[in-house]
């Protein structure tokens, strides 16, 4: 495995874990940011969070295709 690759698998785990956490806890923090404010305009806080959590569980099954290639 190269570095490049072991950057990206510890990246998208790390991005991953942290989207997943914030839509379960529902952090303040992370959907009144600006680069929220776009889905939360579409989605509504609900289903944002649900986008986050399906976001988060998509960049862990990315880092695992990546270690098993």
């Amino acid at each position: 495995m190269r570095n490049n690759e072991t950057f990206l698998i510890i990246f998208s785990i790390l991005g991953g874990l942290f989207s997943i956490l914030a839509s379960i806890f529902d952090w303040d923090f992370f959907f009144e940011s600006r680069k929220a404010q776009f889905f939360m305009s579409i989605f509504g806080r609900k289903g944002s969070r649900i986008f986050y959590f399906i976001l988060g569980l998509f960049l862990i099954f990315v880092a695992i295709m990546i270690y098993t290639k």
